[in-house]
C-alpha cells in the first residue's frame, strides 16, 4: 500500500526523514519555504515540491496554505502530514484539521508549541514547572511580581530555543518590559528565572509510550550561547544515574500530560542549584536542532530522523515497528560561529572525533567514546582552542525573527 506523506519544514532540515519516508514505499510531498528553493534537499526522494512565499504563522498565511493545498488535492491524495520543525507543528495541525487527516490536531499541538499552554498543563498535572504568569491582567501581573522574586525572563509563547528572551531584575524593569511589547504582549509570557543545568531529553514515542530516550545535558545554556555569544555544548548524561533515571520520569510525564501518540520529541529540564529539583521548560513534537540528533545518533546508533518516519509509515499502514538495537556509548557535541569563512579544522585530530560540521563561519565536532570522563575532557580542550583560534559571535536580536 503506497501512501502520500505531506512533509512541511520552512527551514532547510530533515533530509534523512525524507530519504526513509521514500524508501518506506510513500509518495513524499514537500512544503517548504521559497527561500529554501535550491538547497541541497534529498531531491531523489521527494516527488514534489510545494513552496509557500510568506512562511509565518498567520491567519492569512493560514488561509493561503489551505487554498493551495485544496488545489492540490483535487488531483493528489494525502495520508498523512508531518512537521519537521517547531515553526510548522501549527501549520500541520491546521492541515489535518481542515482536510481531517489523522494525527495530532490543534488543541494537542499547542502543547508542543505554546510555552504558556505547556506549563498551565504541566503545572495542572503535577509536574514541577519555574512559577509562571501570563501576561494578559494587569492585576495578575503585579499580583505575580509581588509573590515571586527577580530574575525573571520574559519569553515568547511560540519561539524555538532562547529567541526573543528577555531577563529582568526588577519590579519596576520587568513591567517597563511588558509594556514595551505594546500589543504583542498577549503572546508573551513570564516566569522566574531558575539557575540551574539544563538538560534535553530526546525520545521517540509509539502508541502513547515512550520506545527511545536519551538524556544529554548542556554545557552552556542555550540562553547563554544565544544571549552571551557562548560556545554550544552537548554531552551525554551518565548512565544508570539518579539524573538519567529522573530525566526519564519527567519526560514520560510531559509527553503523557500532553496526549503524545507517536512522534519524536525534544524535551527541556533544568536542575536548579537552589534546591536540586528539576523543573520542566519546554517540549517539542520533533527531532531536536544544532545537529542534536547526530550527537544522539552517535551515543545511542538511533538516527531520530529515519526511525520518525518509519514509525509515521508504521502507523499509517496499521503494521508494527521494532526499534533498532540501541548502543550505549558516550557523545559530545560542540558548534560555535568562527571568525573564518572556512575555518581549518585540522588541529583537531583526536581519534574520538567522528563528525565534522561543513557549514560556512561555522566550527562544529562529535565526537564519541566508552568514557564520558574522555568526552567532557575533550569539550573543555576544544573550548579553549576555538575561543582561542575560532570564535565569533552575534548579538541576540531582541525581537525574534525568521
Amino acid at each position: 500500500m503506497s501512501l502520500t506523506f505531506l512533509c512541511i519544514t520552512c527551514y532547510f532540515k530533515g533530509g534523512d526523514f525524507l530519504r526513509a519516508c521514500k524508501e518506506a514505499g510513500n509518495t513524499v510531498l514537500l512544503l517548504t519555504a521559497k527561500r529554501t528553493e535550491g538547497k541541497a534537499w534529498p531531491y531523489e526522494s521527494i516527488d514534489e515540491f510545494f513552496y509557500l512565499e510568506d512562511d509565518s504563522n498567520t491567519l492569512a498565511n493560514f488561509d493561503n496554505m489551505i487554498k493551495g493545498l485544496a488545489y492540490v488535492m483535487r488531483s493528489r491524495k494525502i495520508d498523512r502530514v508531518v512537521a519537521l520543525d517547531d515553526f510548522d507543528v501549527e501549520k500541520a495541525a491546521i492541515v489535518r484539521e481542515h482536510f481531517r487527516i489523522p494525527g495530532m490536531g490543534q488543541t494537542t499541538a499547542r502543547y508542543f508549541r505554546d510555552k504558556l499552554a505547556m506549563r498551565v498543563q504541566a503545572q495542572d498535572e503535577g509536574i514541577k514547572v519555574p512559577a509562571f504568569s501570563a501576561l494578559f491582567n494587569d492585576v495578575e501581573i503585579t499580583e505575580y511580581l509581588k509573590s515571586t522574586t527577580p530574575p525573571w525572563v520574559i519569553k515568547p509563547r511560540a519561539e524555538a530555543s532562547a529567541a526573543g528572551i528577555k531577563k529582568v531584575h526588577s519590579f519596576d524593569e520587568a513591567w517597563q518590559t511588558v509594556h514595551s511589547l505594546g500589543e504583542e504582549r498577549h503572546m508573551f509570557l513570564i516566569e522566574q528565572f531558575k539557575p540551574g543545568d539544563v538538560y534535553h531529553v530526546d525520545a521517540l514515542t509509539l502508541d502513547g509510550k515512550v520506545i527511545f530516550e536519551r538524556s544529554s545535558q548542556y554545557l552552556n545554556t542555550p540562553f547563554e550561547v544565544a544571549h552571551g555569544g557562548g560556545i554550544f555544548r552537548s554531552v551525554t548524561v551518565e548512565f544508570n544515574s539518579k539524573d538519567t533515571k529522573a530525566l526519564k520520569k519527567i519526560n514520560e510525564q510531559v509527553l503523557k500530560a500532553f496526549h503524545m501518540n507517536y512522534s519524536a520529541s525534544h524535551t527541556e529540564v533544568i536542575k536548579c542549584y537552589e534546591d536540586g529539583e528539576f523543573y520542566f521548560l519546554e517540549t517539542a513534537s520533533r527531532v531536536g536542532g544544532a545537529h542534536l540528533a547526530e550527537m544522539v545518533d552517535f551515543s545511542s546508533g538511533i538516527n531520530l530522523w529515519r526511525e520518525w518516519a518509519l514509525i509515521e509509515t508504521a502507523k499509517a499502514k496499521g503494521k508494527g515497528y521494532t526499534l533498532p538495537t540501541v548502543q550505549k556509548k558516550y557523545s559530545g557535541i560542540i558548534i560555535s560561529l568562527a571568525r573564518q569563512e572556512w575555518p581549518d579544522m585540522s588541529p583537531f585530530d583526536d581519534p574520538e572525533i567522528v563528525w565534522r560540521m561543513k557549514e560556512e563561519y561555522h566550527v562544529g565536532l562529535i565526537v564519541q567514546s566508552d568514557s564520558q570522563k574522555r568526552v567532557l575532557e575533550l569539550m573543555d580542550k576544544y573550548a579553549e582552542m576555538i575561543r582561542r583560534d575560532y570564535h565569533a559571535s552575534a548579538p541576540a536580536k531582541d525581537k525574534p525573527t525568521h
